[in-house]
Protein backbone atom coordinates (compact mmCIF):
# COMPACT_ATOMS: atom_id res chain seq x y z
CA UNK A 1 0.00 0.00 0.00
CA UNK A 2 3.02 2.29 0.11
CA UNK A 3 2.99 2.59 3.90
CA UNK A 4 6.07 2.11 6.06
CA UNK A 5 6.08 -0.49 8.84
CA UNK A 6 8.21 0.10 11.96
CA UNK A 7 8.42 -1.29 15.49
CA UNK A 8 6.43 0.55 18.14
CA UNK A 9 8.27 3.62 19.41
CA UNK A 10 9.95 3.63 22.84
CA UNK A 11 10.41 6.78 24.92
CA UNK A 12 13.80 6.24 26.55
CA UNK A 13 13.44 8.86 29.29
CA UNK A 14 10.28 10.57 30.52
CA UNK A 15 8.52 11.68 33.73
CA UNK A 16 4.95 10.38 33.64
CA UNK A 17 4.25 11.23 37.30
CA UNK A 18 3.93 14.96 36.73
CA UNK A 19 0.95 17.13 35.70
CA UNK A 20 -1.08 14.27 34.24
CA UNK A 21 -1.24 10.62 35.34
CA UNK A 22 -0.18 8.49 32.39
CA UNK A 23 -3.28 6.31 32.55
CA UNK A 24 -5.22 9.41 31.49
CA UNK A 25 -2.70 10.49 28.83
CA UNK A 26 -1.42 7.28 27.25
CA UNK A 27 -3.86 7.36 24.30
CA UNK A 28 -2.10 10.49 23.00
CA UNK A 29 1.23 8.65 23.20
CA UNK A 30 -0.30 5.72 21.30
CA UNK A 31 -1.65 8.03 18.59
CA UNK A 32 1.95 9.09 18.00
CA UNK A 33 3.16 5.49 17.69
CA UNK A 34 4.57 5.06 21.20
CA UNK A 35 4.00 1.59 22.63
CA UNK A 36 6.51 1.64 25.52
CA UNK A 37 8.06 4.19 27.88
CA UNK A 38 10.91 4.14 30.37
CA UNK A 39 9.89 6.54 33.08
CA UNK A 40 11.43 8.16 36.09
CA UNK A 41 9.34 7.92 39.24
CA UNK A 42 11.07 10.71 41.11
CA UNK A 43 7.95 12.79 41.75
CA UNK A 44 5.86 10.05 43.36
CA UNK A 45 8.97 8.35 44.70
CA UNK A 46 10.52 11.36 46.41
CA UNK A 47 7.30 11.83 48.38
CA UNK A 48 6.16 8.25 49.02
CA UNK A 49 9.25 6.10 48.52
CA UNK A 50 8.72 2.56 47.25
CA UNK A 51 4.94 2.86 47.77
CA UNK A 52 4.83 5.72 45.26
CA UNK A 53 6.60 3.61 42.64
CA UNK A 54 4.24 0.69 43.23
CA UNK A 55 1.19 2.96 42.87
CA UNK A 56 2.49 4.13 39.50
CA UNK A 57 3.16 0.56 38.39
CA UNK A 58 -0.32 -0.53 39.50
CA UNK A 59 -2.03 2.39 37.74
CA UNK A 60 -0.30 1.58 34.44
CA UNK A 61 -0.25 -2.23 34.62
CA UNK A 62 -3.03 -2.92 32.11
CA UNK A 63 -2.43 -0.13 29.60
CA UNK A 64 -1.74 -0.88 25.93
CA UNK A 65 1.45 1.16 26.37
CA UNK A 66 4.07 -0.79 28.34
CA UNK A 67 5.37 1.30 31.23
CA UNK A 68 8.82 0.45 32.58
CA UNK A 69 10.03 2.31 35.66
CA UNK A 70 13.28 3.25 37.34
CA UNK A 71 13.81 3.38 41.11
CA UNK A 72 14.15 6.97 42.38
CA UNK A 73 17.31 7.51 44.44
CA UNK A 74 16.30 10.94 45.80
CA UNK A 75 15.21 9.78 49.27
CA UNK A 76 18.69 8.36 49.79
CA UNK A 77 20.60 11.54 48.92
CA UNK A 78 22.16 13.29 51.90
CA UNK A 79 24.26 16.07 50.40
CA UNK A 80 22.15 19.24 50.77
CA UNK A 81 19.38 17.99 53.06
CA UNK A 82 19.21 15.11 55.54
CA UNK A 83 18.54 11.69 54.06
CA UNK A 84 14.80 10.99 54.11
CA UNK A 85 14.82 7.20 53.82
CA UNK A 86 15.53 5.20 56.96
CA UNK A 87 16.90 1.66 56.83
CA UNK A 88 13.50 0.09 56.17
CA UNK A 89 12.61 2.57 53.42
CA UNK A 90 16.02 2.05 51.84
CA UNK A 91 15.53 -1.73 51.77
CA UNK A 92 12.10 -1.28 50.16
CA UNK A 93 13.58 0.86 47.39
CA UNK A 94 16.43 -1.59 46.82
CA UNK A 95 13.99 -4.52 46.63
CA UNK A 96 12.10 -2.78 43.81
CA UNK A 97 15.01 -3.71 41.54
CA UNK A 98 13.72 -7.28 41.50
CA UNK A 99 10.34 -6.21 40.08
CA UNK A 100 9.87 -7.25 36.45
CA UNK A 101 8.83 -3.85 35.07
CA UNK A 102 11.58 -2.01 36.95
CA UNK A 103 14.56 -1.63 34.62
CA UNK A 104 17.06 0.21 36.79
CA UNK A 105 17.83 3.20 38.98
CA UNK A 106 16.58 6.65 38.05
CA UNK A 107 18.63 9.69 37.19
CA UNK A 108 21.41 10.57 39.62
CA UNK A 109 23.09 13.97 39.63
CA UNK A 110 26.84 13.48 39.45
CA UNK A 111 27.52 15.78 42.41
CA UNK A 112 25.68 13.33 44.65
CA UNK A 113 28.08 10.45 44.06
CA UNK A 114 31.37 11.52 42.43
CA UNK A 115 34.11 11.93 45.00
CA UNK A 116 31.95 11.06 48.01
CA UNK A 117 30.20 8.21 49.74
CA UNK A 118 26.43 8.23 49.48
CA UNK A 119 23.68 6.02 50.93
CA UNK A 120 22.37 5.74 47.36
CA UNK A 121 25.23 3.35 46.60
CA UNK A 122 23.03 0.55 47.95
CA UNK A 123 20.78 1.04 44.92
CA UNK A 124 23.62 1.06 42.42
CA UNK A 125 25.20 -2.09 43.83
CA UNK A 126 21.89 -3.97 43.68
CA UNK A 127 21.21 -2.73 40.14
CA UNK A 128 24.57 -4.07 39.02
CA UNK A 129 23.81 -7.43 40.65
CA UNK A 130 20.45 -7.57 38.84
CA UNK A 131 22.03 -6.44 35.54
CA UNK A 132 19.81 -3.38 35.44
CA UNK A 133 20.62 0.11 34.25
CA UNK A 134 21.61 3.23 36.18
CA UNK A 135 20.56 6.64 34.91
CA UNK A 136 22.81 9.66 35.13
CA UNK A 137 22.24 13.40 35.22
CA UNK A 138 25.63 14.71 34.19
CA UNK A 139 25.09 18.43 33.63
CA UNK A 140 28.48 20.09 34.11
CA UNK A 141 30.33 16.79 34.41
CA UNK A 142 33.37 16.21 32.20
CA UNK A 143 36.98 15.06 32.27
CA UNK A 144 38.08 12.97 35.25
CA UNK A 145 34.75 13.54 36.98
CA UNK A 146 32.90 12.06 34.00
CA UNK A 147 35.25 9.06 34.00
CA UNK A 148 34.36 8.48 37.65
CA UNK A 149 30.67 9.01 36.90
CA UNK A 150 30.86 6.42 34.11
CA UNK A 151 32.00 3.80 36.62
CA UNK A 152 28.49 3.99 38.10
CA UNK A 153 25.95 5.14 35.49
CA UNK A 154 25.09 3.44 32.21
CA UNK A 155 23.11 6.22 30.48
CA UNK A 156 22.88 10.01 30.56
CA UNK A 157 20.45 12.47 28.97
CA UNK A 158 22.28 15.65 29.96
CA UNK A 159 24.95 16.23 27.32
CA UNK A 160 24.59 19.89 26.28
CA UNK A 161 27.12 19.97 23.46
CA UNK A 162 28.28 17.64 20.71
CA UNK A 163 31.66 17.30 22.39
CA UNK A 164 30.07 16.31 25.70
CA UNK A 165 27.85 13.74 24.02
CA UNK A 166 30.79 12.13 22.27
CA UNK A 167 32.75 12.19 25.54
CA UNK A 168 29.98 10.21 27.17
CA UNK A 169 30.03 7.61 24.41
CA UNK A 170 33.81 7.33 24.72
CA UNK A 171 33.34 6.58 28.42
CA UNK A 172 30.84 3.81 27.69
CA UNK A 173 27.71 5.80 28.59
CA UNK A 174 24.62 5.34 26.44
CA UNK A 175 23.47 8.83 25.36
CA UNK A 176 19.79 9.84 25.30
CA UNK A 177 18.73 12.85 23.23
CA UNK A 178 15.68 14.94 24.14
CA UNK A 179 12.96 16.94 22.47
CA UNK A 180 10.28 17.98 24.92
CA UNK A 181 8.73 20.87 26.78
CA UNK A 182 11.91 22.58 27.87
CA UNK A 183 14.81 20.95 26.06
CA UNK A 184 15.74 20.41 22.42
CA UNK A 185 19.21 18.94 22.10
CA UNK A 186 18.47 16.94 18.95
CA UNK A 187 20.81 19.22 16.99
CA UNK A 188 23.84 18.18 19.03
CA UNK A 189 22.78 14.53 18.88
CA UNK A 190 22.55 14.78 15.08
CA UNK A 191 26.03 16.31 14.92
CA UNK A 192 27.45 13.49 17.03
CA UNK A 193 25.57 10.92 14.97
CA UNK A 194 27.35 12.13 11.83
CA UNK A 195 30.65 11.31 13.54
CA UNK A 196 29.94 8.11 15.45
CA UNK A 197 26.76 6.56 14.05
CA UNK A 198 23.52 5.59 15.74
CA UNK A 199 24.24 2.48 17.78
CA UNK A 200 24.55 4.00 21.29
CA UNK A 201 22.03 6.81 20.85
CA UNK A 202 18.40 6.84 21.96
CA UNK A 203 15.61 9.41 21.78
CA UNK A 204 13.23 10.72 24.42
CA UNK A 205 10.87 13.52 25.38
CA UNK A 206 12.15 13.92 28.96
CA UNK A 207 9.66 16.29 30.64
CA UNK A 208 6.65 16.91 28.42
CA UNK A 209 3.75 19.07 29.55
CA UNK A 210 0.09 18.35 28.74
CA UNK A 211 -0.29 21.19 26.24
CA UNK A 212 2.70 19.92 24.26
CA UNK A 213 1.37 16.34 24.26
CA UNK A 214 -1.93 17.59 22.87
CA UNK A 215 -0.52 20.11 20.38
CA UNK A 216 2.82 18.65 19.22
CA UNK A 217 2.73 14.89 19.66
CA UNK A 218 4.88 12.42 21.52
CA UNK A 219 7.73 10.25 20.20
CA UNK A 220 6.55 10.85 16.63
CA UNK A 221 7.50 14.51 17.17
CA UNK A 222 10.94 13.54 18.50
CA UNK A 223 11.71 11.26 15.55
CA UNK A 224 10.46 13.91 13.13
CA UNK A 225 12.76 16.44 14.77
CA UNK A 226 15.76 14.11 14.39
CA UNK A 227 15.00 13.61 10.70
CA UNK A 228 14.77 17.39 10.26
CA UNK A 229 18.28 17.65 11.74
CA UNK A 230 19.69 15.29 9.12
CA UNK A 231 19.48 11.91 10.85
CA UNK A 232 18.67 9.19 8.33
CA UNK A 233 15.03 8.16 8.90
CA UNK A 234 15.94 4.50 9.44
CA UNK A 235 18.51 5.51 12.06
CA UNK A 236 16.07 7.90 13.74
CA UNK A 237 13.59 5.01 14.01
CA UNK A 238 16.36 2.80 15.39
CA UNK A 239 17.09 5.40 18.12
CA UNK A 240 13.46 5.19 19.22
CA UNK A 241 13.03 1.42 18.97
CA UNK A 242 15.89 -1.09 18.88
CA UNK A 243 18.48 1.01 20.72
CA UNK A 244 16.48 1.77 23.89
CA UNK A 245 15.05 -1.79 23.88
CA UNK A 246 18.54 -3.25 23.89
CA UNK A 247 19.95 -0.80 26.43
CA UNK A 248 17.17 -1.27 28.97
CA UNK A 249 16.73 -4.99 28.36
CA UNK A 250 13.17 -4.71 27.10
CA UNK A 251 13.00 -8.25 25.84
CA UNK A 252 10.80 -8.81 22.81
CA UNK A 253 10.51 -5.12 21.93
CA UNK A 254 12.14 -2.74 19.49
CA UNK A 255 12.23 -5.07 16.49
CA UNK A 256 9.92 -6.57 13.86
CA UNK A 257 11.70 -9.93 13.88
CA UNK A 258 9.71 -13.15 14.47
CA UNK A 259 9.08 -14.00 18.10
CA UNK A 260 8.97 -10.38 19.22
CA UNK A 261 5.91 -8.70 20.77
CA UNK A 262 3.61 -7.36 18.07
CA UNK A 263 4.13 -3.65 18.73
CA UNK A 264 3.86 -2.27 15.21
CA UNK A 265 3.41 1.18 13.68
CA UNK A 266 2.20 1.89 10.13
CA UNK A 267 3.30 5.28 8.79
CA UNK A 268 1.71 7.02 5.84
CA UNK A 269 4.93 8.97 5.39
CA UNK A 270 8.35 8.21 6.83
CA UNK A 271 9.85 11.69 6.56
CA UNK A 272 6.99 13.34 8.44
CA UNK A 273 6.36 10.33 10.73
CA UNK A 274 2.64 10.46 9.97
CA UNK A 275 1.08 7.66 12.02
CA UNK A 276 -1.89 5.81 10.52
CA UNK A 277 -2.19 2.57 12.51
CA UNK A 278 -0.71 1.28 15.76
CA UNK A 279 -0.75 -2.32 16.94
CA UNK A 280 0.13 -2.88 20.59
CA UNK A 281 0.66 -6.43 21.79
CA UNK A 282 -1.23 -7.68 18.74
CA UNK A 283 -4.25 -5.42 19.21
CA UNK A 284 -5.11 -2.57 16.86
CA UNK A 285 -5.28 0.47 19.17
CA UNK A 286 -4.97 3.31 16.64
CA UNK A 287 -6.60 3.40 13.21
CA UNK A 288 -6.58 6.26 10.71
CA UNK A 289 -4.53 8.24 13.21
CA UNK A 290 -7.24 8.07 15.88
CA UNK A 291 -6.92 6.05 19.12
CA UNK A 292 -9.45 3.28 19.68
CA UNK A 293 -8.84 3.35 23.43
CA UNK A 294 -9.79 5.83 26.13
CA UNK A 295 -8.36 7.10 29.43
CA UNK A 296 -8.41 4.58 32.25
CA UNK A 297 -8.61 6.47 35.58
CA UNK A 298 -7.03 4.72 38.55
CA UNK A 299 -8.27 4.91 42.13
CA UNK A 300 -5.40 6.05 44.35
CA UNK A 301 -5.57 5.70 48.15
CA UNK A 302 -6.76 8.68 50.18
CA UNK A 303 -3.33 9.16 51.74
CA UNK A 304 -1.86 9.57 48.26
CA UNK A 305 -4.28 12.39 47.47
CA UNK A 306 -3.99 14.15 50.82
CA UNK A 307 -0.25 14.63 51.09
CA UNK A 308 0.32 18.37 51.49
CA UNK A 309 1.24 19.24 55.05
CA UNK A 310 3.23 22.46 55.38
CA UNK A 311 4.10 24.50 58.44
CA UNK A 312 4.72 28.15 57.64
CA UNK A 313 5.37 29.35 61.20
CA UNK A 314 7.98 32.09 60.73
CA UNK A 315 9.55 30.60 57.60
CA UNK A 316 8.52 33.56 55.43
CA UNK A 317 9.98 36.10 57.86
CA UNK A 318 13.63 37.01 57.33
CA UNK A 319 15.26 39.11 60.08
CA UNK A 320 17.14 42.27 59.11
CA UNK A 321 20.23 40.80 60.78
CA UNK A 322 20.55 38.26 57.94
CA UNK A 323 21.87 41.05 55.71
CA UNK A 324 25.44 42.31 55.54
CA UNK A 325 25.29 46.07 55.09
CA UNK A 326 21.83 45.62 53.62
CA UNK A 327 22.91 42.93 51.15
CA UNK A 328 22.05 39.21 51.06
CA UNK A 329 22.94 36.22 48.93
CA UNK A 330 20.32 35.51 46.27
CA UNK A 331 19.50 33.38 43.23
CA UNK A 332 19.63 35.00 39.81
CA UNK A 333 17.24 33.41 37.34
CA UNK A 334 18.95 33.27 33.96
CA UNK A 335 16.53 31.35 31.74
CA UNK A 336 14.55 28.13 31.89
CA UNK A 337 16.07 25.92 34.62
CA UNK A 338 19.36 27.86 34.68
CA UNK A 339 20.26 30.07 37.62
CA UNK A 340 23.35 31.57 39.23
CA UNK A 341 24.41 33.29 42.44
CA UNK A 342 24.16 37.03 43.01
CA UNK A 343 23.53 39.56 45.78
CA UNK A 344 20.51 41.84 46.25
CA UNK A 345 19.33 44.56 48.61
CA UNK A 346 15.85 43.80 49.96
CA UNK A 347 13.68 46.44 51.59
CA UNK A 348 13.47 46.57 55.39
CA UNK A 349 10.11 46.74 57.17
CA UNK A 350 9.69 46.44 60.93
CA UNK A 351 13.07 44.80 61.36
CA UNK A 352 12.44 42.23 58.61
CA UNK A 353 13.75 41.86 55.07
CA UNK A 354 11.02 41.93 52.44
CA UNK A 355 10.78 41.85 48.66
CA UNK A 356 11.56 44.92 46.58
CA UNK A 357 9.72 44.24 43.30
CA UNK A 358 10.56 47.71 42.01
CA UNK A 359 14.19 46.48 41.91
CA UNK A 360 13.22 42.95 40.73
CA UNK A 361 13.98 41.53 44.18
CA UNK A 362 11.46 38.85 45.16
CA UNK A 363 11.21 36.47 48.08
CA UNK A 364 11.34 32.74 47.48
CA UNK A 365 10.50 29.97 49.96
CA UNK A 366 10.85 26.21 49.71
CA UNK A 367 8.67 24.46 52.28
CA UNK A 368 8.88 20.80 53.24
CA UNK A 369 5.61 18.96 52.57
CA UNK A 370 6.72 16.44 55.20
CA UNK A 371 7.59 18.73 58.14
CA UNK A 372 8.20 15.81 60.46
CA UNK A 373 11.76 16.04 59.14
CA UNK A 374 14.34 18.32 60.73
CA UNK A 375 13.69 21.35 58.52
CA UNK A 376 10.34 22.98 57.74
CA UNK A 377 11.65 25.27 55.03
CA UNK A 378 13.95 28.08 53.95
CA UNK A 379 13.30 31.56 52.59
CA UNK A 380 15.71 33.45 50.40
CA UNK A 381 15.59 35.99 47.59
CA UNK A 382 15.57 35.75 43.81
CA UNK A 383 15.99 38.18 40.94
CA UNK A 384 15.27 37.81 37.24
CA UNK A 385 11.68 36.55 37.46
CA UNK A 386 10.18 40.01 37.12
CA UNK A 387 6.96 39.72 39.13
CA UNK A 388 5.66 43.20 39.84
CA UNK A 389 3.02 42.14 42.38
CA UNK A 390 1.40 39.11 44.00
CA UNK A 391 2.83 35.63 44.31
CA UNK A 392 2.92 32.15 42.77
CA UNK A 393 3.05 28.86 44.67
CA UNK A 394 3.24 25.24 43.56
CA UNK A 395 3.95 21.72 44.75
CA UNK A 396 5.58 20.93 41.41
CA UNK A 397 9.08 20.94 42.87
CA UNK A 398 11.30 18.62 40.88
CA UNK A 399 12.37 15.51 42.75
CA UNK A 400 11.63 17.15 46.13
CA UNK A 401 8.48 16.74 48.28
CA UNK A 402 8.14 20.48 48.70
CA UNK A 403 6.05 23.55 48.06
CA UNK A 404 7.77 26.56 46.48
CA UNK A 405 6.43 30.10 46.63
CA UNK A 406 7.81 33.27 45.10
CA UNK A 407 6.31 36.68 45.55
CA UNK A 408 6.41 40.42 45.87
CA UNK A 409 4.90 40.41 49.38
CA UNK A 410 4.73 38.10 52.38
CA UNK A 411 0.93 38.32 52.50
CA UNK A 412 0.53 37.27 48.87
CA UNK A 413 2.95 34.38 49.38
CA UNK A 414 1.01 33.23 52.44
CA UNK A 415 -2.26 33.33 50.50
CA UNK A 416 -0.77 31.36 47.60
CA UNK A 417 0.72 28.73 49.91
CA UNK A 418 -2.56 28.31 51.79
CA UNK A 419 -4.48 27.99 48.51
CA UNK A 420 -2.18 25.22 47.25
CA UNK A 421 -2.34 23.40 50.57
CA UNK A 422 -6.16 23.52 50.55
CA UNK A 423 -6.15 21.94 47.05
CA UNK A 424 -3.75 19.20 48.25
CA UNK A 425 -1.28 20.28 45.61
CA UNK A 426 -1.13 22.23 42.41
CA UNK A 427 -0.59 25.85 41.41
CA UNK A 428 -1.98 29.14 42.71
CA UNK A 429 -1.42 32.62 41.31
CA UNK A 430 -2.33 35.51 43.60
CA UNK A 431 -2.60 39.17 42.61
CA UNK A 432 -2.43 42.16 44.86
CA UNK A 433 -5.99 41.69 46.10
CA UNK A 434 -7.28 38.32 44.92
CA UNK A 435 -6.54 34.80 43.71
CA UNK A 436 -6.09 35.05 39.94
CA UNK A 437 -5.86 31.37 38.92
CA UNK A 438 -5.64 27.91 40.45
CA UNK A 439 -4.80 24.47 39.08
CA UNK A 440 -5.35 21.55 41.51
CA UNK A 441 -3.11 18.48 41.18
CA UNK A 442 -4.16 16.30 44.13
CA UNK A 443 -2.77 12.95 42.89
CA UNK A 444 0.44 12.76 44.86
CA UNK A 445 0.38 16.60 44.84
CA UNK A 446 1.73 16.24 41.29
CA UNK A 447 -1.02 15.19 38.89
CA UNK A 448 -4.45 16.49 37.95
CA UNK A 449 -7.46 14.21 38.10
CA UNK A 450 -9.01 15.35 34.82
CA UNK A 451 -8.86 14.82 31.06
CA UNK A 452 -5.57 15.83 29.48
CA UNK A 453 -7.04 18.60 27.31
CA UNK A 454 -8.56 20.13 30.44
CA UNK A 455 -5.20 19.91 32.18
CA UNK A 456 -3.52 21.63 29.24
CA UNK A 457 -6.11 24.42 29.36
CA UNK A 458 -5.74 24.86 33.13
CA UNK A 459 -1.97 25.03 32.92
CA UNK A 460 -2.28 27.60 30.14
CA UNK A 461 -4.44 29.72 32.44
CA UNK A 462 -1.75 29.57 35.13
CA UNK A 463 0.91 30.66 32.63
CA UNK A 464 -1.28 33.58 31.52
CA UNK A 465 -1.91 34.66 35.10
CA UNK A 466 1.80 34.56 35.94
CA UNK A 467 2.56 36.68 32.90
CA UNK A 468 -0.11 39.18 33.97
CA UNK A 469 1.84 39.66 37.21
CA UNK A 470 4.71 40.94 35.09
CA UNK A 471 6.83 37.80 34.82
CA UNK A 472 9.94 38.22 32.71
CA UNK A 473 10.78 36.02 29.71
CA UNK A 474 12.78 32.82 29.88
CA UNK A 475 9.96 30.51 31.01
CA UNK A 476 9.33 31.44 34.68
CA UNK A 477 7.04 28.40 35.09
CA UNK A 478 9.97 26.12 34.38
CA UNK A 479 12.18 28.14 36.71
CA UNK A 480 9.79 27.73 39.64
CA UNK A 481 9.57 23.96 39.22
CA UNK A 482 13.29 23.38 38.81
CA UNK A 483 14.72 25.66 41.52
CA UNK A 484 14.62 22.77 44.00
CA UNK A 485 16.49 20.48 41.60
CA UNK A 486 20.17 20.22 42.50
CA UNK A 487 21.07 18.39 39.29
CA UNK A 488 21.77 21.77 37.67
CA UNK A 489 25.20 23.08 38.77
CA UNK A 490 24.37 26.49 40.22
CA UNK A 491 22.71 28.04 43.27
CA UNK A 492 19.44 26.23 44.01
CA UNK A 493 16.89 25.96 46.81
CA UNK A 494 16.74 23.33 49.55
CA UNK A 495 14.65 23.23 52.71
CA UNK A 496 17.88 23.73 54.68
CA UNK A 497 19.18 26.76 52.77
CA UNK A 498 20.62 27.60 49.38
CA UNK A 499 22.25 24.57 47.78
CA UNK A 500 25.52 25.62 46.17
CA UNK A 501 25.87 22.75 43.74
CA UNK A 502 29.34 23.72 42.52
CA UNK A 503 30.88 23.78 46.01
CA UNK A 504 28.60 21.01 47.29
CA UNK A 505 27.53 22.87 50.42
CA UNK A 506 24.43 24.45 51.89
CA UNK A 507 24.74 28.20 52.46
CA UNK A 508 22.52 30.90 53.92
CA UNK A 509 21.60 34.49 53.17
CA UNK A 510 24.57 36.06 54.93
CA UNK A 511 27.49 36.74 52.64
Amino acid sequence: TGQVVTPGFINAHVHVDSFQPFEQTYHYALAGGTTAVVTETSEFGSSFGAAGVRHLLDATAELPVAVFATVPPQQLFDLFDPQRADETATDELVDLLTVERVVGVGETAWVQIVGRDSPSEALYERAQQENKRIGGHGTGCSGDELTAFASVVTNDHEAISTEQLIERLENGIHAVGRYGSFRDDIGILADAYQQIGSHELSLSTDWIWPEDIVDDGYMDAVIRRAIEEGVDPADAIRMATLNPARHFGLDGRGSLTPGHIADIVLLDDLETVEVDTVVSGGDVVVRDGEPRVEPRPHEYPESFCNSVNVELNDVLHVPETAATEGTVRAIKHEHGPISSETTVEPRVENGKLVAAPERDVLKISLLDRQPEHDETGFTGFITGLGLEEGAVATTHTWQTPGLVAVGASDDAMQTAVNQVAEMNGGWAVVGQDSVRATFPTPIGARCADREVTETAEAFGEIEAAVNELGAAGGNPMLALQSLSFTGVPSLRMSVSGYANVLTRETVGLTI
